[in-house]
């Protein structure tokens, strides 16, 4: 792991960094750039100008983690209710990705299971709620959770890390689920008995569950596979795997962070691609925009210029 990543994840579990940082405009300035707003409208608004501009679809999240309050738990869930209905009367292609710690999980596993089946039974049934998935001391309860889910409700996907050494065997075990899976590299800070250090180790194991995701299995369980990266090598392996499997390109699901890689974004919807923007709101967003960084440390430049621009 790179000493800049290992010093931005560490950042991003500093509470006296969460409180402080957030404080200073050339920050704030900063983290603009990967979202639109603290506020569900300002998210509501960035997904419209997607649709209507772009033709992309998006995937809402109300930024937050390990609440200690079973009343700000229900609080969320409501949060997330509500933002359904507001994307159903702006008619808006978007889903929404959840926490679920955000959800009481380090409460209770049933009364996170409770707001969490509260908001699937809201949304459409041809969209997806995704369970985000977090640190790996979370994989089991996730995965346990997002299983019970996924038996009642066929409107429900998970998050899986590429970095973790143990999601080849995660995958293999959701498969008769015929779940929604969302893979991404991995942005917390792991030991090194659980998580690939080096980024060309994650790399191919990413493109290794690219294979399964893309393979005859999947497609004749009706998997919906959606690569979380923004990485340009990956993406153009991934879609050339697909091409040598028979997989149309509109076959394929693209899901990318707002405002990073935006050209690239409209070169996959331009290309028929199924591309999803994932937008990000609310105010606690310090330790997410640290770990965004810390996926790709090139990013700390922007910030950089920002805290010196007048």
């Amino acid at each position: 792991m790179s000493i800049m990543r290992s010093l931005l994840l560490a950042g991003s579990e500093s509470s006296w960094l969460r409180e402080r940082a957030p404080r200073f405009w050339p920050v704030r300035r900063a983290v603009s750039r990967f979202m639109p707003g603290e506020a569900l409208e300002d998210a509501l608004a960035a997904a419209d100008e997607l649709k209507t501009q772009h033709s992309v679809a998006a995937v809402l999240t109300h930024l937050g983690e390990n609440i200690a309050d079973p009343s700000e738990a229900a609080r969320v869930s409501r949060h997330y209710v509500n933002a359904l209905d507001r994307v159903r009367e702006l008619n808006l292609d978007a889903e929404v990705s959840v926490k679920l710690t955000q959800l009481g999980l380090d409460l209770s596993q049933e009364l996170c299971y409770e707001g969490l089946a509260a908001i699937i039974e809201h949304e459409q049934p041809d969209r997806v709620v995704w369970i985000d998935m977090e640190a790996s001391q979370y994989v089991d309860a996730t995965l346990e959770i997002y299983e019970r889910a996924r038996r009642s409700y066929p409107n429900v996907g998970v998050c899986l890390q590429a970095y973790l050494y143990r999601t080849s065997k995660d995958l293999a075990a959701l498969m008769p689920l015929s779940p929604a899976i969302r893979l991404v590299k991995g942005a917390y800070n792991e030991p090194v008995d659980r998580a690939f250090a080096q980024k060309k180790d994650v790399d191919e194991n990413y493109f290794q569950l690219a294979k399964t995701l893309t393979g005859e299995e999947a497609r004749q369980r009706g998997v919906r596979a959606a690569f979380g990266t923004h990485d340009r090598k990956l993406i153009s392996r991934i879609i050339s795997l697909a091409g040598s499997n028979g997989l149309a390109r509109n076959h394929l699901e693209f899901q990318m962070l707002y405002g990073i890689q935006r050209a690239e974004q409209l070169r996959l919807a331009r290309d028929g691609v199924k591309l999803r923007v994932l937008i990000s709101y609310g105010s606690y967003w310090f330790p997410w925009f640290m770990r965004r960084l810390a996926e790709r440390p090139a990013n700390t430049m922007f910030v950089v210029r920002n805290l010196f621009a007048r």
